[in-house]
């Protein structure tokens, strides 16, 4: 009796795409990739940056002369620097004009002295005598309110110029911040382009390198698509092998049954499928 094998086989071309998949596949990953063109990398400091940073560090200490110059303007003696030339000449003219006036008043007394008829007696000597007394006091007076009030401008310019001094540093100070920070942020701005440049060309080496994987990819799971769901379109063949002794001799003692019109068993058949996907 003969065995029936079924066998279910590729098409002719799935079969050729497979052994073409596998030969590109094993030619593709023979060839290393160039990581270097893939590594990530980082943007250089942009000259902004650099110029920024070269501007702090020389800017360190560089109040230091203004600090110096307004601790010359502090202090008990720090006024005489302010006080001005014209001072002592103002007071000598102002004292000058006092004594004037002074005599003037000795003249006068001297003269009601004579029309009383005291000229030259005790009373025109005591009357003098306060008159004097009480000019010096005044042109003593006079003297310090004028020293005074030199002194209270010349400390007031001392402070004025301590204050300024120190200003002035600070404006300094604040506008070298403000171009040590502008510098930074134009250089970050700048080399944040440049990061994003390193990083799109990066991409595109990448896409440039696995592209062909991609594309070997994309055809693998063709091929395998069609290998997977060959069965309807696959060709089929029956294959019907020699029969073996055994059978011979079933179907020999199956034939002589029924020539003698003896009993006939029932029929023996043995059916084998194999089917192959």
């Amino acid at each position: 009796m003969a065995i029936e094998q079924v066998q279910n086989l590729p098409q002719q071309y799935v079969t050729d795409l497979g052994v073409d998949y596998g030969k590109q596949l094993a030619g593709l990953t023979s060839i290393p990739l160039d990581t270097a063109r893939l590594a990530p990398q980082v943007a250089a400091q942009d000259p902004l940056q650099t110029q920024s940073y070269n501007l702090a560090g020389s800017g360190v200490g560089a109040y230091q002369p203004y600090l110096t110059q307004q601790a010359a303007y502090s202090g008990p003696q720090a006024y005489q620097g302010f006080a001005s030339p014209y001072q002592q000449d103002v007071i000598d003219a102002t004292l000058s004009e006092f004594d004037k006036q002074t005599q003037a008043g000795l003249t006068g007394i001297g003269q009601k002295a004579a029309m009383s008829g005291n000229l030259g007696g005790g009373r025109e000597g005591v009357m003098r005598a306060n008159y004097m007394s009480d000019q010096d006091a005044n042109r003593a007076l006079i003297q310090s309110k004028l020293l005074q009030q030199g002194f209270n401008q010349a400390n007031l310019n001392a402070q004025t110029a301590f204050n300024q001094q120190g200003q002035l540093g600070q404006n300094i100070q604040d506008f070298q911040t403000a171009d040590i920070n502008q510098l930074g942020r134009l250089g970050g701005l700048q080399q944040a382009q440049s990061q994003a440049v390193l990083d799109a060309q990066r991409e595109a080496n990448r896409l440039e390198a696995f592209e062909p994987y991609e594309r070997l990819g994309t055809y693998g799971s063709g091929v395998a698509s069609l290998f997977s769901g060959n069965a309807p379109f696959g060709n089929q063949s029956t294959v019907t092998p020699n029969p073996t002794p055994l059978q011979t001799a079933l179907g020999t003692a199956s034939v002589l049954s029924g020539i003698f019109g003896g009993r006939q068993p029932g029929r023996i058949e043995q059916q084998y499928q194999n089917r192959v996907i």
